[in-house]
């Protein structure tokens, strides 16, 4: 039987009705997120006529104080789901996630927890300018306490939400703006994925491509380029960035020998350095050439699309320094 198609927004949207359907005790919170609007990006559109305004929570423009509502209800036995609308608005809430909600389970001594699942959304690529497209995910990374998921595609989407919104600790959900249009198979059944597993979205020989969110998708578009010239890519995507599955990675290394990290936020201390640091520690014997990073330049993002064009990256930019490393150039 064929599986069925459904759009990233849509796999998203499952998720959560699957999740409200089997435990009361969850509930959304944020901006515009009940019926007429659904969420600027639609993806709760229908959720509050289905389970009423007092599960589908519509708030001011707050983000440190509905952040904080959701901290406290996961403290007393809730199960909040909070959407925060673009990345770069969680810097208005960054106490409550960074001071409280990832320290509390520690604090406490495990007495308490905090079952919080925070959904945002980042990238370029719709010229939305230098407050609306940040790619901040290092940020979270970086933070003891914080779960970090990054779903390139619908089924991956789907499964790592659900695995979310069960989880006892605060998660980092990072949507791409560029994704929730794409389409991909997600099955009917029931199904969930669990974090710290990384994904090889193709298997190749010359060269791993460690990629994240939406450069998954470009980086497989190189790969296919690439193959028609004989080069054979691996395409990892890590699907959660803490839990990181370093073992996939290096097993990855360890079979081709080279690696390109690829992800939209800037180079400088970005995700793809810890990725990097973890190969030349677990596999720097197996390494045949100079480890590379594709990343937007240490750059605001432009408001301009020919501008933000040209610090995107892309998959050319991809296939070109996967092309320089096979071929020795670099």
């Amino acid at each position: 039987m064929a599986v069925r198609e459904i759009t990233y927004r849509e796999a998203l949207k499952e998720a959560m009705r699957e999740e409200m359907l089997r435990d009361e005790t969850i509930f959304l919170i944020g901006e515009d997120i009940a019926d007429p609007h659904g969420g600027s990006y639609k993806v709760t559109a229908g959720l509050s006529t289905e389970f009423g305004l007092d599960r589908v929570i519509q708030t001011p423009i707050s983000e440190q104080g509905f952040i904080g509502t959701a901290v406290g209800a996961a403290l007393m036995g809730r199960r909040p789901v909070a959407e925060i609308l673009y990345i770069d608005f969680c810097t208005m809430a960054m106490d409550q996630i960074v001071n409280q909600a990832a320290k509390i389970r520690y604090m406490s001594g495990g007495q308490a927890k905090v079952p919080l699942v925070i959904r945002t959304q980042g990238g370029m690529g719709r010229s939305s300018a230098a407050q609306h497209a940040q790619s901040l995910e290092a940020w979270f990374v970086h933070t003891p306490g914080l779960l970090v998921a990054m779903p390139s595609t619908p089924y991956d989407a789907k499964g790592l939400l659900k695995t979310a919104i069960r989880l006892d600790d605060p998660v980092i959900f990072i949507e791409h703006k560029l994704l929730y249009n794409t389409k991909g198979p997600v099955p009917e059944e029931e199904y969930t994925i669990p974090f710290g597993v990384a994904d090889v979205k193709r298997e190749g020989r010359d060269c791993t491509v460690v990629a994240t969110s939406r450069t998954v998708l470009m980086a497989l578009e190189a790969a296919e380029a690439l193959e028609r010239e004989g080069i054979s890519v691996e395409v990892v995507d890590p699907r959660t960035l803490f839990p990181l599955d370093v073992e996939t990675i290096v097993g990855s290394v360890k079979k081709t020998s080279r690696l390109v990290v690829v992800h939209e936020a800037v180079e400088r201390c970005g995700f793809g350095a810890e990725v990097v640091a973890q190969v030349a520690e677990k596999a720097y014997g197996y390494v045949d050439a100079p480890i590379v990073r594709v990343c937007a330049p240490s750059v605001p993002a432009p408001f301009a699309r020919q501008m933000e064009d040209y610090v995107m990256v892309d998959a050319k930019k991809i296939a070109d320094r996967v092309r320089q490393l096979v071929r020795g150039e670099i």
